[in-house]
């Protein structure tokens, strides 16, 4: 299996039951960091506010499950933590729950010649990301998003 086919397998595992408990996974990483493999998984409740103690019990609950699934061979250091306030906006869902904030988009490909957009978020529909920018209304599709995230301060 790819290692690609593998993450989202992982995904869909992990997404899952952080769904049956009400969180959302904000993002999951599985790489070789240092002298190991290392699954890190960032969750968080859709309006925020996940407590290290409830990561903690999260990351349990989960090496539990994927020992129990046989999910991974070999070892591998398991990390739950929560997004913090720079948590990364990814779908519809992240920007409308940050409707009338501001926000930085770093895109992959340039639109009217930049790759970097900040402004405050007007409007989201399930396909495009509206922002207020100094030059004006920007529409940018949310497939040609590659990071985002709220501009703290």
């Amino acid at each position: 299996m790819s290692n690609e086919r593998f993450i989202a397998e992982l995904e869909k595992i992990i997404g899952d039951f952080l769904n049956e408990r009400g969180m959302d996974l904000v993002e999951l990483a599985y790489r070789f960091e240092g002298q190991g493999l290392v699954l890190r998984v960032m969750a968080d409740y859709p309006q925020g506010g996940i407590t290290m103690g409830e990561c903690s019990l999260l990351n349990r609950q989960i090496g539990d499950m994927l020992e129990e699934m046989q999910a991974i061979e070999g070892s591998y250091i398991l990390e739950v933590c929560s997004p913090g306030l720079d948590r990364p906006l990814r779908t519809g869902r992240d920007f409308r729950r940050c409707l009338s904030r501001a926000v930085k988009c770093f895109l992959k490909e340039p639109i009217n010649g930049k790759i970097e957009w900040d402004g405050v978020i007007a409007d989201v529909s399930d396909t495009l990301v509206v922002l207020k920018t100094c030059q004006g209304s920007m529409d940018i599709p949310l497939d040609k998003i590659n990071k985002a995230k709220q501009i703290i301060g």
